[in-house]
C-alpha cells in the first residue's frame, strides 16, 4: 500500500497552554477548519466533552463528504493524536496528530497526518501529499491569526455558473512555489506600473492575475499578474507577456478578506467543480482584484476567482 506523510508547522505568539487549549477543543474547529470555506452550511457535530481521550468531531456535507475525527490521546500542552475516519465520498482512515512546542515567537504548532492509499492510486501519492499540506498550511494560517487577533479576515461565497469576457491583460509571468505566491506577486506588481507608464498604456485597468501551471504535487504554479486592456489589440510591448481569454463560461467564487487567504476560496471553487463533475476548459484559471488594496481595509478585500467550463 502506498503510504504517506505530511506536515505542516507554523509559530504562533501565544504560550503553549494557550494553543493546546484551542486546538484540543473540538468546538473551536468550525472557526479556523480549512475545508468548511467550502461548505459552510455542513453539519458539524461535536460531543458534550469535546478535549479528551474519545471526543468525537462529526461533520457531514453535500460538498465536503462526512466523517469523523476522534481523539486517542491526550498530552497537555505537548501532543494529541487522533484518528480521523472518512465515510463519503470514500471510506478510508488516517492517523492525525498535532505537536506543541515552545519557541521564539511563542509557540511552535506541528499538525501532520500519516495514512495510505489504495495500491492502484499510486500514481496520486504526490497530488494527495501536496493537496493535504495546502490544506494544512490555509488552516494553521487561519489558527494562528484567530489566536493572534481573535478574528479572521476571510469569506467564501459561491457565486456559481457565470459568463465573463473577452478579457485582454499585460504583464510579468513569473513562476514559484506555491507557498511563496504572495511575495513573488508582490515583486512583479512592484514592476508592471512602471512599465506601463514607460510604454505609454492605460493604467486604469483591473488588476488580475491567470494561473497556467499548478503543480500540486511539486507544490510550484505559473502565472501572470498584470493590468486588464481596453481590447486584445492593444500593443503590448516584449517586456510584457500579454494574456486574454474570449467570453467564457466560469464558476465563480468570491473572497472577500486578506489576499493571505485566497487559498480558501481556490479550495471551495475547485471542490465545487469536482463534485458537479464539470469539466475545465483549456483557458487559465484567473482572479480579478475588485478593489484597490492601498484604498480598502483588509477585511473588505473582494478578489472574484474564475474556474473556465468547457
Amino acid at each position: 500500500m502506498p503510504r504517506f506523510h505530511v506536515e505542516k508547522s507554523v509559530e504562533i505568539a501565544a504560550s503553549p497552554e494557550v494553543v493546546f487549549e484551542k486546538v484540543v477543543d473540538f468546538r473551536t474547529w468550525t472557526t479556523w477548519s480549512p475545508w468548511l470555506c467550502s461548505e459552510p452550511t455542513a453539519k458539524v457535530t461535536v460531543s458534550e466533552v469535546s478535549n479528551a481521550p474519545g471526543s468525537l468531531y462529526q461533520w457531514e456535507g453535500t460538498v465536503v463528504g462526512a466523517g469523523e475525527l476522534e481523539h486517542l490521546q491526550v498530552e497537555p500542552n505537548r501532543l494529541i493524536e487522533d484518528e480521523i475516519r472518512f465515510s463519503k465520498p470514500y471510506k478510508s482512515k488516517a492517523k492525525v496528530g498535532f505537536d506543541f512546542a515552545p519557541s521564539g515567537l511563542g509557540t511552535k504548532v506541528t499538525w501532520r497526518m500519516s495514512g495510505s492509499l489504495p495500491w492502484f492510486l499510486f500514481w496520486m501519492t504526490g497530488m494527495v501529499k501536496g493537496a493535504i499540506s495546502m490544506d494544512y498550511a490555509r488552516g494553521l494560517r487561519m489558527l494562528k491569526e484567530w489566536i493572534e487577533t481573535g478574528s479572521i479576515q476571510t469569506q467564501t461565497n459561491i457565486l456559481g455558473n457565470t459568463t465573463i469576457g473577452p478579457i485582454a491583460m499585460a504583464g510579468l509571468r513569473r513562476r514559484c512555489a506555491i507557498s511563496d505566491i504572495g511575495p513573488s506577486m508582490q515583486g512583479a506588481i512592484g514592476e508592471i506600473m512602471p512599465l506601463f507608464q514607460q510604454n505609454n498604456l492605460p493604467v486604469d485597468g483591473q488588476m488580475m492575475a491567470a494561473y497556467h501551471k499548478f503543480d500540486i504535487g511539486k507544490q510550484t504554479c505559473e502565472y501572470t499578474v498584470g493590468l486588464t486592456l481596453p481590447s486584445a489589440d492593444t500593443p503590448v510591448p516584449t517586456s510584457l507577456e500579454r494574456w486574454s481569454t474570449p467570453e467564457t463560461k466560469a464558476f465563480c467564487v468570491e473572497h472577500v478578506g486578506d489576499y493571505n487567504h485566497l487559498g480558501n476560496a481556490w479550495s471551495a471553487a475547485n471542490q465545487h467543480v469536482r463534485y458537479h463533475n464539470w469539466k475545465l476548459a483549456s483557458c487559465s484559471a484567473f482572479e480579478i482584484y475588485e478593489n484597490d488594496p492601498e484604498q480598502t481595509p483588509v477585511d473588505q478585500l473582494r478578489t472574484k476567482i474564475y474556474l473556465p467550463l468547457k
